[in-house]
């Protein structure tokens, strides 16, 4: 009688060495491979009975498991929960929470989050499962104003189609233009620290460089901003490069210096209105714009600094297919090797509602259309758009913002864009018809609070968190004057966006 197999062990080895056979549809005399596996003797049984004792999943050692856990998805992480009390106790807990929440939104909100949470009062964990639920169940925003006209202190003029940017724990503000056409050329910083809802104390650096302008493009890299481009009031389109560095001392303040970036011969055309942004660390990727002649660009170009950031080189990306040419749209690094552009306004003047995404992967740039049908859209209303503002966010999506339709009505409304749930990133085209996919990609955030005016051409960034969005200008809708023949009027007020979540 033969002897009963033991639960979780594999089938008993007559001898050390094992033949097993494999069928290979390539073999043309249709004889069985033989594959020769040798079991040593440290693998079998102490008992002699040759069987090797498997041990079971549930004794992998914890870290092991985390390292499985952080290459799966959501989904597969939940359902691993539901096998054994154990793996419920792991995949709940908060030390592997915050490990995914870094796996999916990077390093630098995570700490930040941990920061502000170590200077406040609370003393207990954060709970990173339910703060990863709330990101993506996300409905709501609340909006606070933090410039007060009545307060005894000096704030930035009025103005739209400016720069603003939060580098350093400051927000740094340039250019810009205001009443009659008229460009600015004034550098302003403003140093937020920890308290994100206070009334700011700008300082204004009195430096005369770069030149007044408005329509130019400001990133951040490091501690460093790079500033491309823009029109004077002359009507006259720039292709400078300027290099802008923040140092903050709790000694000696704030000081803030601006010069010109070596960049070689080979430069983009002049252009304003165009996008911008910082991607791979020390890289900026621009696109399109109002070139020479008011004629709109659809050319693409990338900048690569030097280490020291004292020397940087252009060249243009050059792919097929591409975004058209258009002015007023937006390009936001939302991390890995992915960039978004979205909306502006083209050729013929009309305003653009089209997705776009930059893959930088692979050593090689591509644009990729995400096709979507309009009248899909949840809670459809319209999403064509230019002079809005697109800032990454907590979760690595976009927040849009304000900006104005074809008709120039002003927009006061707040949209989640959401890649993550489109399924076959890398096909092209990616065309989304289901609207569950489109209620992943797209959605509508309710906003609570201070209600600021409709406005466009605005600026907005973001702090390191990704929780708390920074406002600043723009134009709105004004009482029409003979003056102002358009009704419109530009906007000096800052106010504060902030992410709801329970913390």
């Amino acid at each position: 009688m033969g002897r009963k197999k033991e639960k979780g062990a594999l089938p008993s080895v007559p001898e050390t060495d094992a033949e097993i056979s494999t069928s290979s549809p390539l073999n043309s005399t249709n004889k069985p491979d033989t594959v020769r596996i040798t079991i040593s003797d440290s693998m079998a049984d102490r008992s002699g009975s040759g069987s090797y004792s498997v041990p079971p999943i549930t004794n992998i050692a914890q870290d092991h498991l985390f390292s499985i856990l952080l290459r799966l998805p959501i989904d597969s992480i939940l359902s691993f929960a539901m096998t054994c009390k154990r793996f419920r106790s792991i995949t709940c807990s908060d030390a592997l929470w915050e490990s995914i929440c870094r796996r999916d939104w990077g390093h630098t909100p995570v700490d930040a989050i941990k920061s502000a949470a170590a200077d406040s009062s609370r003393r207990h964990r954060l709970p990173w499962m339910e703060l990863y639920r709330q990101v993506y169940q996300l409905d709501s925003v609340s909006c606070l104003r933090l410039s007060d006209p009545d307060a005894d202190k000096v704030f930035p003029r009025p103005r739209a189609s400016h720069s603003l940017n939060f580098v350093s724990g400051c927000l740094v503000l340039f250019g810009g233009g205001f009443e009659g056409g008229r460009h600015l050329d004034d550098t302003w910083v403003a140093y937020i620290g920890d308290n994100f809802k206070k009334t700011l104390n700008w300082q204004k650096i009195n430096s005369g460089i770069p030149s007044g302008r408005f329509g130019h493009s400001c990133v951040v890299m490091g501690d460093f901003i790079v500033l491309f481009g823009g029109i004077n009031d002359h009507g006259i389109r720039q292709n400078d490069t300027w290099i802008g560095q923040l140092v903050f001392s709790e000694t000696f303040g704030i000081t803030f210096s601006w010069r010109l970036l070596d960049v070689g011969s080979t430069v983009p055309p002049s252009r304003g209105a165009h996008a911008g942004c910082c991607f791979d660390g020390r890289r900026m990727l621009i696109h399109g714009g109002i070139g020479l002649s008011g004629l709109r660009l659809g050319d693409t170009w990338v900048l690569d600094i030097s280490e020291n950031f004292c020397l940087g080189a252009w060249h243009e990306v050059e792919t097929h297919p591409s975004p058209s040419a258009r002015s007023g749209h937006t390009l936001t690094y939302i991390g890995g090797n992915q960039t978004i552009l979205f909306g502006g306004r083209g050729l013929g003047y009309e305003v653009l509602n089209d997705v776009w995404l930059f893959d930088s992967s692979e050593g090689h740039f591509r644009w990729l259309q995400l096709l979507f049908e309009l009248q899909n859209i949840p809670e459809g209303l319209p999403l064509p758009r230019v002079g809005h503002s697109a800032t990454l966010i907590l979760g690595g999506r976009l927040l849009i913002y304000g900006g104005e339709d074809s008709d120039r009505h002003r927009k006061d409304d707040f949209w989640v864009l959401d890649i993550s749930s489109i399924p076959l990133i890398r096909m092209q085209p990616i065309t989304l018809k289901r609207k569950g996919s489109l209620a992943n990609m797209w959605r509508r955030l309710k906003s609570r609070g201070y209600k600021p005016n409709c406005r466009s051409f605005h600026r907005a960034c973001a702090d390191n968190s990704g929780r708390y969005l920074y406002v600043f200008g723009g134009m709105i809708d004004g009482v029409i004057q003979p003056a102002e023949p358009a009704g419109l009027r530009f906007d000096g007020e800052l106010f504060l966006v902030e992410l709801v979540l329970q913390l």
